[in-house]
């Protein structure tokens, strides 16, 4: 019966190309794990608060790499606004708002901003910290501001169809209308703690949050009506 060779198991040594597993990750992995950990990071921390040791512990990596990926931390700082942006646009035009009758492509976009809202809380984290800087970082992003024209295209679309079908007011300025839906809803959630304690309900609870989302729709639609 011939024996079957097997492959002694050497540990790699100092010079030895080691193979891609656990402790090695590729450079796409690498950079979202940080990414990742990073948004965490600010999120919980802020911008002042967030340290890049911290951030290279959550992403299980080293400075050195946080540094080849991302440079410096404004830098890191600005690439996480800009992936929170990117990933709320992405989202918004996966909506085909154009595809859908003006009313009820209205109506998407308030759901959708709403439900954004409460299932990524650390979008409104980031805006606060953001805003509490005066957009300072956020300047420097081109990327931010190219992101959002077809956005307000959208809704221009949106609104000049209402227009049309005499469904919709004339003059709304699709900059200001998505500001109200926006805030209608963020404003709700960032202070939702303290408007809890001041009016004494829990403005938290899921009957609250759908009451709300309903409101914003009918504030909204209501403005719109000729």
């Amino acid at each position: 019966m011939q024996k079957r060779h097997i492959e002694p198991r050497v540990k790699p040594g100092r010079g030895a190309k080691k193979t891609r597993g656990a402790n090695s990750r590729d450079p796409e992995r690498t950079s979202a794990s940080i990414l990742a950990a990073a948004v965490k990071e600010f999120t919980e921390k802020g911008y002042s608060g967030a340290r890049i040791d911290a951030i290279a512990a959550r992403a299980g990596a080293n400075k050195r790499m946080i540094y080849h990926y991302f440079g410096d931390k404004e830098a890191l700082y600005l690439a996480v606004l800009e992936s929170g942006y990117v990933g709320i646009r992405s989202a918004e035009a996966s909506l085909r708002l154009i595809d859908l009758e003006p009313k009820a492509a209205i109506e998407k976009l308030i759901d959708f901003t709403w439900q954004y809202f409460l299932t990524h809380p650390e979008f409104l984290s980031l805006l606060n910290t953001e805003n509490l800087h005066r957009a300072k970082y956020l300047k420097r992003s081109a990327r931010v501001f190219n992101l959002h024209s077809p956005l307000v295209a959208a809704i221009s679309d949106i609104l000049k169809r209402g227009v049309e079908r005499g469904e919709f007011r004339k003059g709304a300025d699709p900059v200001h209308v998505y500001i109200s839906i926006a805030s209608l809803g963020f404003f709700y959630l960032s202070n939702r703690w303290t408007l809890s304690t001041i009016f004494r309900r829990n403005l938290a609870e899921p009957e609250e949050l759908k009451v709300r989302g309903d409101h914003i729709k009918e504030v909204i639609l209501g403005y719109l009506r000729p």
